[in-house]
């Protein structure tokens, strides 16, 4: 028997350069960061007030910080299939054999999803929502934390697949029969499913802590219909994940049953139903897109209302607009697969409920337009995103409504036309949004402004780039040009790729000037700081507190209803001791044991996954047990808080 289960020697790609290449500019990378993190002493405040932190900000900041790590990770596998796809034409073969292509799509759209704009939108979620909403913490601070460090368990295990074996050749959907064990032998998709299972427990948590904080812990008179959009899309967004996400889960299950103990849910010659997968699937999958862009939505209408200067247009028909979006988006998964054999009445519903959909939408586009309308618009980083978005976003919903139509989306179903839609809309509606909230909310977070002229450059590459990058890819869909194409024979669609490589590479100077308006922001913080904290004149709760806000968010939490403001220094005397949740290392512990175990049952290393469950179960009980859960900030301290920082309060 061998202890190592399948792991040898051989699972390390020698023979790949540009895998071992990569593997060692990662390896060195992180090598740096870490000696970095040492030399300088940062080592003891990294672990006391970020690691083990359970303050939501923090969270939501590493959260954000993990999806901008994956994003350029995520965007150098695009860099690589544009450039691919630019020369591979007839006789040329390009420079990536075709299993590492496979490999790279599949990583693209995996880790994009999962581990880029997932991430990116809790992130914000995390940030903003407890102080829109008045209060000092989420629901359950500690879990927010396990939920966290689980997901950034499963972006790890998608590294390692880098380095150690292989990833998922299927694309990012692992569609059976080709994900079953017959045709998949090796651990790829097995790296696929344990990660995306321990991430999606992740997410799952964090969906269940925010309808939680959001239903239960608002300010004292903030009603429903008194909580800003973007709480309403957050609230929308987690009803999702609370109800999409076990579907998922299970959807893998069955899948994980399939290859590691011989079931047949998906196996067409054991009497499975390959095509259950799918439904299942994107049952799962299209309200994924809609818990990816509602937060996006809700951004917009903070952003759109701030730098117009007046109140948003319509916020009741908003607010229906989301909360119909979040029911409809289950009505409309089989859209993903007119041509799975369906009846013409099964397609036409579907079809007719994915032209409804965008109705809501449309209302969101008109009711920002209108908020835009007779406004002192402010064209500022932010509001040129949101621009770029209803731009961007409608001409991506028009030609979604296109492949409503059944028999349209017989044409166009698996081509570049498609790929060109999707990115029309996650990049022009999702990316977009979750730009403009970073730098809305970067000066929330850390008291001072980015950078606006590196921050234009920024959005400006990023949107030529887009538009050279995937409009190409619309003709040549037209044209006939199929999906995950390692190489093609038709020299008419080079020119149209070509340009499409051209954008990638102007997407990625976007990528840099945002890169450099961070370290040119924090080396001149001193001048892009504010002094009243609110720097956009922004009138949601969370600019009534100072930035950055304290640990507690608020020294006394805010009524809302009465307009008056007060300022410390007119004299407080209602301070009152304050419990704060202690910090707790259980997040981590908890992830370090779920790498162990997901690493372990890849590699069917059995006694190493027991181990993992063993020290996951002992840490949970440890933390059950635990005598300490919070600490008190006196209310001297409050006091002294408030005098020191004369931020506007809102009482």
């Amino acid at each position: 028997m061998n202890l190592l289960g399948k792991l040898s020697w051989d699972a390390i790609p020698f023979d790949q350069p540009i895998i071992m290449g990569a593997t060692a500019f990662m390896v060195l990378v992180i090598v740096a960061v870490v000696s970095f993190i040492i030399v300088n002493g940062y080592l003891a405040p990294l672990w006391r007030d970020w690691i083990t932190s359970v303050d939501h900000k923090r969270i939501g900041v590493m959260y954000i910080v993990l999806a901008l790590v994956m994003l350029l990770r995520g965007f150098s596998d695009a860099i690589m299939m544009r450039a691919q796809q630019a020369v591979a034409v007839g006789g040329a073969q390009g420079y990536l054999p075709p299993e590492h292509f496979d490999q790279i799509f599949s990583a693209h759209g995996t880790i994009m999803i999962f581990f880029m704009a997932m991430p990116f939108v809790i992130g914000v979620i995390n940030v903003v929502v407890p102080l829109q909403l008045g209060v000092r913490d989420v629901a359950f601070p500690t879990l927010n934390s396990v939920s966290f460090w689980l997901t950034a368990s499963g972006a790890l295990l998608i590294n390692i697949s880098l380095a150690v074996g292989e990833f998922a050749k299927t694309g990012w959907v692992a569609y059976p029969p080709l994900s079953e064990l017959q045709f998949s032998p090796g651990v790829g998709v097995d790296y696929y499913l344990w990660s995306l299972q321990i991430s999606g427990i992740g997410t799952l948590l964090s969906g269940i802590n925010f309808v939680t904080t959001i239903l239960k812990l608002r300010a004292p008179g903030m009603g429903y219909m008194r909580m800003p959009v973007f709480c309403w899309t957050a609230l929308a967004t987690s009803l999702l994940i609370v109800a999409a996400f076990p579907v998922l889960t299970a959807t893998f299950a069955m899948l994980l049953l399939d290859r590691y103990l011989g079931f047949h849910f998906f196996t067409v010659d054991g009497g499975g139903n390959a095509m259950m997968y799918v439904n299942l699937f994107w049952v799962w999958g299209h309200p994924e897109v809609y818990i990816l862009v509602l937060p996006a939505f809700g951004i917009y209408s903070e952003v759109v209302a701030t730098f117009s200067g007046k109140p948003l247009f319509g916020y009741r028909s908003m607010v229906a607009a989301t909360m119909a979006i979040c029911v409809l988006s289950f009505l409309v998964w089989l859209h993903h697969f007119f041509t799975m054999g369906g009846s013409a009445d099964v397609n036409g519903f579907f079809g007719v409920m994915t032209m409804i959909i965008a109705v809501p939408t449309g209302v969101k586009v008109f009711n920002w337009l209108f908020t835009m309308y007779g406004g002192r618009v402010r064209f500022t980083v932010p509001m040129l995103w949101s621009i770029g978005f209803m731009i961007t976003f409608v001409v991506g919903g028009m030609t979604g409504v296109l492949m409503a139509v059944p028999p349209a989306d017989f044409q166009v179903h698996n081509s570049l036309f498609l790929v060109a839609h999707f990115h029309n809309t996650i990049i022009g509606g999702v990316v977009f949004g979750l730009m403009a909230g970073y730098n809305y909310w970067f000066p929330k977070v850390f008291g001072f402004r980015l950078d606006e002229r590196w921050g234009k450059a920024s959005f400006w590459c990023w949107f030529i780039g887009f538009y050279l990058a995937f409009m190409p890819l619309y003709a040549v869909g037209l044209m006939g040009m199929t999906r995950r194409l390692q190489h093609y024979d038709n020299p008419a669609w080079q020119p149209w790729l070509m340009v499409a490589a051209l954008g990638a590479v102007v997407i990625l100077a976007g990528v840099a000037c945002q890169a450099i308006q961070l370290v040119v922001s924090v080396r001149a913080r001193r001048q892009l700081r504010d002094a009243t904290g609110n720097p956009w004149g922004g009138r949601t709760l969370e600019w009534f507190t100072p930035s950055p806000p304290p640990a507690w968010n608020f020294t006394v939490l805010p009524s809302v209803g009465r307009f008056a403001r007060r300022t410390p220094a007119e004299g407080r005397q209602d301070y009152k001791a304050i419990e704060m949740p202690n910090n707790s290392p259980i997040g981590f512990i908890t992830a370090f044991f779920a790498v162990v175990t997901g690493f372990a049952l890849i590699w069917h290393i059995w006694w190493m996954a027991g181990l993992g469950l063993l020290g996951a179960f002992v840490t949970l009980l440890a933390f059950a047990f635990r005598r300490q859960e919070e600490i008190e900030v006196p209310a001297v301290e409050l006091a002294r808080f408030d005098r020191a920082h004369p931020a506007e309060v809102m009482p």
